[in-house]
Parts: structure tokens; sequence; C-alpha cells
């Protein structure tokens, strides 16, 4: 079996997302952001927390990378999981071209005085409490979305299926 058909699903999506972010920087480097620009968007990344969710993209990369090289080698896992902590200690510097990748994003997003603005807001009580609930009720949300989701669709061919049973009587 060859190393690529033995790769999970996600590191296929991850190699993707990669792409996508190297296409993504390169846009987004055409344009030319001032220093106190990204600086203020550096603030608010930071107080706002938004990179947080990326700080496990490494270890789930390298978990399934040593995962696929061990399903394909299994007699040399050892050596796998040495060379591939080797490997995810040698990309780890990397993780400074997400952060600016962001960083960049908020500064396409935003003004300077916006974002200064922003990291001021959420420096208070009330943007911190913000930034630690929104992931509890962006889930939340998107639960309550599934379940009307789910009465709605229940709701539409129910309705339909008598709507229909009404037209096809006889008259």
């Amino acid at each position: 079996m060859t190393l690529m058909k033995a790769l999970p699903r996600a590191a296929v999506i991850g190699a993707v997302f990669s792409a996508t972010a190297f296409f993504t920087s390169a846009s987004i480097a055409q344009d030319e952001i001032a220093e106190s620009h990204l600086a203020a968007a550096k603030r608010v990344a930071e107080v706002t927390k938004v990179l947080e969710p990326f700080d496990d993209i490494l270890p789930i990369l390298a978990e399934q990378t040593r995962t696929a090289f061990i399903q394909a080698e299994p007699a040399r896992a050892e050596e796998i999981i040495e060379v591939t902590q080797e490997v995810a200690l040698q990309l780890a510097p990397t993780r400074v071209d997400l952060n600016s990748l962001v960083y960049q994003a908020w500064a396409k997003n935003f003004t300077e005085d916006e974002l200064n603005e922003l990291a001021v807001f959420y420096q208070t009580d009330l943007g911190q409490k913000l930034t630690s609930t929104l992931p509890v009720v962006t889930q939340l949300s998107v639960g309550a979305a599934r379940e009307w989701q789910d009465k709605l669709s229940t709701d539409m061919v129910t309705m339909v299926q008598q709507e229909l049973q009404k037209r096809n009587q006889p008259q």
C-alpha cells in the first residue's frame, strides 16, 4: 500500500488548507499595510485570543502523520515517532507565518483606528467576558440552529405530504 493511500483524510485537508493559506498570503502581501496598522491588528488578535484555536494544528497534523506512517510501516514505529517529533519541532517556528496572516486579515478588514478601539474594548471587563463566552454562545447558537433546522425539515415534509394528499383526493 502506498503512503498516500494511507494518509488520513484530515491530513489531505490540512495540505489543502496550507496551499490555500499560501495563496491567501501572496494575495494579502500584495497590499502594503503600515507597521502600526499591523501592530494594532496584533493587539486585537492577542486580547481576543483568536489565535488560540490554532494552537492544536501542528500537534494534530503530527499525530495524523505519525499514525499514517506507522500504519504503512508498523515495524518502524519507534523511528517514525522520533522523526515525526523532530520534523514537528522544525516546523514549529513557522507558526509566526500563520499569526502574520491573521494580523493581516484583521488589518485588511478594519482601519487602524477601529483596531485600536477594539483593543481598548476587549481589554475591558465586558470585552474579556465576550472573548471568554463567545465560543460557548456560538456553540449553543449552532446547536439551536441545527435543532430548528431539523424541526423545520420535519414540519416541511409533513406539510408537503398533507398538501399533496389533499390535492390528490378526488373532488
